[in-house]
């Protein structure tokens, strides 16, 4: 006997709400202004019933391979291979970015004076299930820029300063993640987590990727 819809977990309902919207638009079954509002109610109702209740009169069922093709594109990039064991990044009165397609290294140590870095995760390949950024700051800031669905753990030492982690909503917690872990001292500084692409754009990025592979 399945358990009843009340007693299910809401971010399970949630996923799969969202699974059904992203099918049925991709498919030309919902306009893209009633995919959006539909998306976004799904984002932020707390009630199974209601959550159910957006997608009860589409016409179009999940599939595996849709749930497969989903978990790929929302997962972070992890990848097989070797990759180096440490990655400097040193900025004295200046700035520097590492980003866009790059494999991260075991380790990041990352040094700040009078300065800002960006250090971009979004479409990193990790090759390792555990990243550690050691950083120290002063008179500087830092962004960090994680993707969805990865476990971030802070132990830096702050003073006269702070780290701001903006945490992204956990869209499956079934996707294997990798953990990334600050250690550190920020003096007279900021640090600040957060990720680049909202999930509703990703969601929406992904569902666009489908309807143009279906049409």
């Amino acid at each position: 006997m399945p358990v009843i819809l009340a007693d299910r977990p809401t971010e399970t309902v949630r996923s799969e709400v969202i699974d059904q919207l992203i099918m049925n638009y991709s498919h030309g079954e919902l306009s893209y202004q009633a995919f959006e509002r539909r998306l976004d109610d799904a984002m932020e109702l707390q009630c199974n019933e209601a959550l159910v209740a957006l997608a009860k009169d589409l016409p179009l069922t999940v599939d595996k391979a849709f749930v497969e093709s989903k978990k790929q594109d929302l997962a972070p990039n992890i990848v097989s291979g070797d990759t180096e064991d440490v990655e400097y990044m040193v900025n004295v009165f200046s700035g520097n970015t590492r980003g866009g397609v790059w494999t991260v290294p075991k380790e990041i140590r990352a040094f700040s004076l009078f300065s800002g870095s960006d250090i971009d995760l979004t479409d990193a390949k990790f090759t390792q299930n555990e990243l550690r950024i050691k950083m120290f700051c002063l008179f500087s800031g830092n962004n960090i820029y994680i993707p969805e669905n990865v476990n971030v753990v802070s132990k830096a030492f702050c003073i006269f300063g702070g780290i701001d982690y903006q945490a992204a909503p956990q869209v499956n917690p079934n996707i294997a993640a990798p953990t990334i872990i600050i250690e550190g001292l920020a003096i007279f500084s900021g640090v600040d987590i957060k990720v680049r692409r909202s999930i509703k754009e990703k969601f929406i990025e992904m569902a666009d990727s489908f309807k143009k592979m279906f049409s």
